[in-house]
């Protein structure tokens, strides 16, 4: 498997006036010790990588955490915990956000499994009364599921949700990704290997190609994505 973990950016700063960030750091690297952690940013960020059912722990970990620290600031009307899910920094949420008519459900995937289940099977993020968006942040990408306020539009965004995260598991298990790098060519090569790419898509009809400023990530079936990058290199 291709995916066996990832890499997440917590924003910290929602602690900042709750608690000292460091102590905070330092419990967390306790509760999780499967997970590596970077070091404490000046703009409160901190890397995290591992798997995601490691990710999930700290998640459920820090959720606890913010609401036990809310309930020692009384004073504080935006809870904490409720703008950690907002940032979505925090990896794969089964229920990250409560699940109550008109609210936004969150979901954390996969860059590469995201976009290619935005290609191959977009019926995955439609419903009536849903909209479904998503921003990237390296190999993290937030999905947000908006409903309208309506009861109906309530269970068609926690379907949408459900569907997601069940086609999210499954494809963790068969995707495979090889990277084409090509930080030391010149523009003029990058483009030769984006054009490859495209000819040779016709022939790999169940292969996504991502190109990026040094690399091309190149996203499928094992036996088809070995096949296509062997190809390109050669």
């Amino acid at each position: 498997q291709v995916f066996p973990s990832v890499t997440s950016t917590l924003d910290m700063a929602v602690f900042e006036d709750l608690c000292v960030l460091g102590e905070l750091l330092e419990e967390m690297k306790n509760q999780s010790p499967a997970l590596s952690f970077g070091p404490l940013q000046p703009n409160r960020h901190v890397a995290v990588q591992g798997s995601f059912p490691a990710l999930r722990v700290l998640r459920d970990f820090l959720l606890l955490k913010a609401e036990s620290l809310s309930e020692k600031d009384k004073g504080e009307g935006d809870k904490p915990h409720q703008r950690l899910q907002e940032h979505g920094d925090v990896t794969e949420s089964r229920n990250s956000v409560q699940d109550a008519p008109g609210e936004k459900q969150v979901v954390v995937l996969d860059t590469d499994i995201y976009h290619y289940m935005r290609h191959f099977l977009p019926k995955t993020f439609q419903a009536e009364d849903v909209v479904v968006s998503g921003v990237s942040n390296g190999d993290i990408t937030t999905v947000c599921i908006e409903s309208s306020g309506t009861r109906a539009g309530a269970e068609h965004g926690l379907k949408v949700k459900k569907r997601i995260e069940n086609c999210s598991v499954k494809l963790q298990k068969v995707l495979w990704r090889e990277r084409i790098c090509f930080e030391n060519h010149g523009r003029g090569e990058k483009q030769r290997y984006r054009r490859l790419c495209e000819r040779l898509k016709p022939q790999y009809p169940a292969v996504l190609t991502i190109p990026y400023d040094t690399h091309i990530d190149v996203v499928g079936i094992s036996s088809d994505v070995l096949e296509f990058a062997e190809e390109v290199r050669n």
